[in-house]
């Protein structure tokens, strides 16, 4: 089985292809803007034809689009989260209909949740943010491309190597600078929203099995924990793992994106219906890894394929 990965040395990428090439029988093509990757894709601002060219020649049995970005400014952002996916479908078809599509979404895309309520993949979408709004305008295009497609859409994927632009990558290297200094002091903003965490090796679990599903899929799958915890439980959970002896200062001053959307929390019950898949690991996990990895100096992977 031939399988294309784009953005595969980003944070969730990376992840993805360590669980793929472990699968019994599959090749794993790498692509992406990198001068490494075995085939040059960017998805941003290939032209289709380009692009045509490049997946004929890597003639996959299956494609997962990990590429995106999570800052910058809109421009960036329409070019990577909505005109990629757009350009890739269209490609697609054209050079290998047959190939299975797993795109990674964002749970973003829904917006503002209803606190102590898990929101199913049919509830109506309202982002609140350009991030959202572009990564809801790629899902739109690969469910409606008439491939055989599904996006993956993903809670607050945590765990080793994650990103210094997330909270619990730049918590994690935070604490490691503070050490032991009992006098050490960690400012942070509003860290009363409740978000879905998850481990992102259960993503990349996901990924597999949409990869080697047989079948159709349903156009949408959640993919979280099924559960919201306080962004402030991260927190102190990642200080306790470390050994914190310092203090954590918090602005409740309720601004920015935790002020319009405080609750966060999917509903998994489909993915578990179409993928048999539930996740394996604990939150306590994912933090324990995160922090192995960063106090063993390993550098974080960058968020996606395209992160200014």
């Amino acid at each position: 089985m031939r399988i294309l990965v784009l953005g595969g040395t980003g944070f969730l990428g990376g992840h993805a292809v360590e669980r793929l090439r472990a699968l019994p029988g599959a090749l794993v093509l790498d692509g992406g803007r990198s001068p490494g990757a075995g085939f040059a894709v960017d998805l941003g601002s290939d032209r289709p034809e380009a692009l045509v060219r490049t997946l004929a020649a890597a003639a996959p049995d299956a494609v997962v689009n990990c590429a995106g970005s999570t800052g910058g400014d809109a421009v960036t952002l329409a070019e990577v989260n909505a005109r990629g996916p757009a350009v890739l479908c269209a490609a697609l078809r054209e050079a290998a209909p047959s190939a299975r599509l797993v795109h990674l979404g964002s749970a973003a895309e829904y917006g503002p949740g209803i606190p102590d309520s898990r929101v199913p993949e049919s509830a109506p979408t309202s982002p609140v943010s350009p991030y959202g709004a572009t990564k809801l305008a790629g899902t739109v295009a690969v469910a409606s491309s008439g491939l055989d497609a599904v996006v993956l859409r993903v809670g607050n994927p945590v765990g080793p190597g994650a990103p210094a632009t997330g909270l619990p990558g730049r918590v994690a290297a935070s604490l490691r600078s503070a050490g032991a200094d009992p006098g050490a002091v960690l400012r942070l903003g509003d860290l009363s929203a409740h978000r879905d965490f998850v481990d992102v090796r259960d993503v990349a679990r996901a990924v597999e099995l949409a990869v080697t599903a047989a079948g159709p899929l349903p156009p949408v799958l959640n993919i979280g924990a099924g559960r919201a915890v306080p962004v402030r439980a991260v927190v102190r959970g990642l200080a306790r793992t470390a050994g914190f002896r310092g203090r954590i200062e918090e602005n409740g001053g309720g601004s920015g994106r935790s002020a319009v959307v405080s609750w966060q929390c999917s509903d998994i019950t489909a993915a578990e219906q179409a993928l048999g898949w539930r996740p394996s690991r604990t939150l306590d996990d994912a933090l324990a890894a995160l922090w192995s990895a960063t106090a063993e100096g390993s550098s974080s992977r960058p968020e996606g394929e395209r992160v200014p």
